[in-house]
């Protein structure tokens, strides 16, 4: 959710923070604002929707000098997305400008409390009761440091909160409590941002913050303290990309960019992946060997694409290990009291280790004594932190809302914690280990091939621009290919989209078809005999209701050639890492087909990238 951006340095803070939000606003489209700090008072201007409207009203009334502000670009949670509540917010006398993300949950008695005072509300957030909270104990100490700190004990819930105050133009001050907040180390200035996106123009040395944290920027400094005054510290950490990972490279959106980045993420999510001795490693462990041999369970968690990046896990973990392995909406997952012990491996899947239910779900496992275990993209993020062993996908920085490469260095990152599980467990001969790690290695140049066939896949969409409804059908490792291809359709086009087992067809969806509904079928290789024939048999049974079939089969299989409208050729690959390769084509066809729609590719509606509140 929402982007921040906190600047104090010797540039405009106007150009810097506007430029932050630019980079941000994928986490957050409804609206955008921005407050400077000028001669004592605070000047501002905020605009619902997207960051343009913003841009524009300042070039008509510019914002004066100054070299300090903050910014924020929104995803609405309390209080629909106009002016009035876009951020940031001031408190009662206009001392304090706030920007704000996450959800203030004790925000209804506070402001029964602040109105009883003598309080006006102008809007109906819950950051504008924190504004008049932290004004309130500023007018009170008379130093915003002290004052975030004092406002932070009275807050519930999870926030991350950056201020200015009018009557000192030396420092920007911000907090954080279960949500993203990073600070930016530069030459004579620093930076705040939900992540380093927002400064990576200006620095990539980071400092990275924890739990129920304080800090204050000035131009030459950073001090850290915890909620109640302690000094404490950030970890340091250099950003292993620059600004050019977050330009479009020429691509009309992100997110086609992003795709074609696949092959080099897919290389990348595989580097150091082996010690000198041929011996597979994670990035960071604090489990040891013998605490691995003795999970006897391994429950997967997380949302969205990355659950169904933890359904393609649970084939491979369960074939290669003989571990049970269960997979779990995180959000679902704490609510309904699971049996965890000691024994039980919690594997955490989340493309920026902040997202708040997978985030709750660490905890409570944690809580119940259970190992966990992150997949994660961005270092330094809080899931990584709180976990006992972590896999870093490095898949770059991912701008498009819709993930991509995210979800396919998510893929590498299981089947890598798969294989590792089998080689500590000796489940497995470490040739047979070698050679699926040999096999990963030639992904990359696999989905290259694939995305040589990228125009023949616009055809389609183009073709089917008129559509209603897809549908999307596989078997085995297929299955959730077709959930995951469901899920960019919806996002993107906005139009009915359903993944399915196909063996599920005839116990109801079958009713669905009707004459040339468009049905993508995800072909199990042909080394699965006995499914491979079951799945011709599904597309023979749609096709004869009238479905125009699409069908993803591996190149040299040709039984359905004559029961598919349409085909699309992947390269011959391991069954259980079939699912790189089929959902290449499926992100080409909903970026497509959303972009013949006339939709916003990168921001589509309602959605943000990262979901920072339950």
């Amino acid at each position: 959710m929402c982007g921040i951006v906190g600047y104090v340095g010797h540039q405009q803070a106007r150009d810097v923070v506007i430029e932050g939000l630019r980079r941000l606003e994928y986490r957050g489209y409804d609206s955008a604002g921005i407050a400077v700090i000028d001669s004592g008072t605070i000047a501002s201007d905020k605009r619902a929707g997207k960051l343009a409207n913003l841009e524009q009203a300042l070039a008509e009334h510019p914002l004066p000098p100054s070299s300090t502000g903050i910014g924020h670009t929104r995803w609405a949670t309390h209080g629909a997305p106009t002016d009035l509540n876009a951020h940031p917010h001031q408190g009662q006398k206009g001392r304090v400008a706030l920007v704000h993300n996450g959800i203030i949950e004790n925000f209804r008695p506070l402001r029964a409390e602040l109105e009883a005072a003598g309080h006006s509300m102008l809007s109906a957030t819950d950051t504008e009761i924190a504004a008049h909270v932290l004004e309130t104990e500023l007018l009170r100490t008379d130093d915003l440091t002290l004052a975030m700190q004092a406002a932070c004990r009275q807050l519930e819930g999870a926030f991350t909160l950056v201020a200015v105050d009018a009557e000192d133009p030396s420092r920007v001050v911000a907090a954080r409590r279960n949500s993203p907040l990073v600070v930016g180390l530069g030459e004579g200035e620093n930076f705040l941002g939900s992540d380093v996106a927002a400064f990576i123009e200006h620095t990539r040395e980071a400092l990275e913050l924890g739990q129920d944290q304080v800090v204050t920027i000035t131009a030459d400094g950073v001090e850290v303290t915890d909620f109640d005054g302690n000094a404490a510290e950030g970890k340091r950490y250099h950003v292993d990309w620059d600004l050019s990972a977050a330009k479009k490279d020429g691509f009309d959106w992100f997110m086609r960019k992003e795709i074609f980045e696949q092959p080099r993420a897919v290389g990348d999510a595989l580097l150091g992946r082996h010690s000198g001795d041929g011996q597979l490693q994670l990035d960071e462990l604090r489990l040891s060997e013998h605490d691995l041999r003795q999970v006897d369970k391994i429950v997967i968690i997380g949302c969205g694409t990355a659950n169904y990046a933890g359904l393609v896990a649970k084939y491979a973990i369960e074939h290669w290990t003989r571990i049970p392995c269960e997979v779990e909406l995180a959000h679902e997952f704490r609510y309904r009291d699971p049996i965890l012990t000691s024994n039980t491996l919690v594997v955490a899947i989340s493309q920026s280790g902040e997202t708040a239910d997978t985030l709750m779900a660490v905890r409570y496992a944690r809580l119940q004594k259970a190992k966990v275990l992150a997949i994660c993209n961005t270092n330094g993020s809080t899931i990584p932190r709180e976990s006992d062993a972590v896999i870093y996908t490095h898949a770059g920085p991912e701008i498009g809302v819709a993930s991509t490469k995210g979800f396919l260095t998510q893929l590498v990152a299981c089947y890598v914690l798969g294989l590792y599980l089998a080689q500590v467990r000796a489940t497995k001969f470490g040739d047979e280990i070698a050679a699926v790690v040999h096999e990963l290695e030639k992904m990359p140049a696999h989905v290259q091939q694939v995305l040589d066939g990228a125009e023949a896949v616009y055809a389609l969409a183009r073709k089917h621009a008129g559509t209603r409804s897809v549908l999307f059908l596989g078997r085995h490792a297929g299955f959730p290919v077709a959930l995951e291809g469901a899920l960019k359709l919806k996002e993107l086009a906005y139009i009915h989209a359903e993944g399915f087992a196909a063996g599920e067809l005839k116990h109801g969806p079958i009713a669905l078809i009707e004459e040339g509904l468009p049905v993508f079928c995800v072909m199990p290789p042909q080394g699965r005999d006995q499914l491979h024939d079951k799945m011709v048999s599904a597309i023979q049974e749609i096709r004869a209701r009238g479905a125009h079939t699409l069908v993803l089969v591996e190149e040299g299989d040709d039984d359905v050639d004559d029961y598919a409208d349409e085909i699309i050729r992947l390269p011959v690959v391991p069954t259980l890492l079939q699912p790189i390769l089929a959902t290449v084509p499926l992100q080409l066809f909903a970026c497509e087909l959303a972009t013949v729609m006339g939709h916003d590719v990168d921001q589509p509606r309602n959605l943000a990238k990262s979901v920072t509140v339950e």
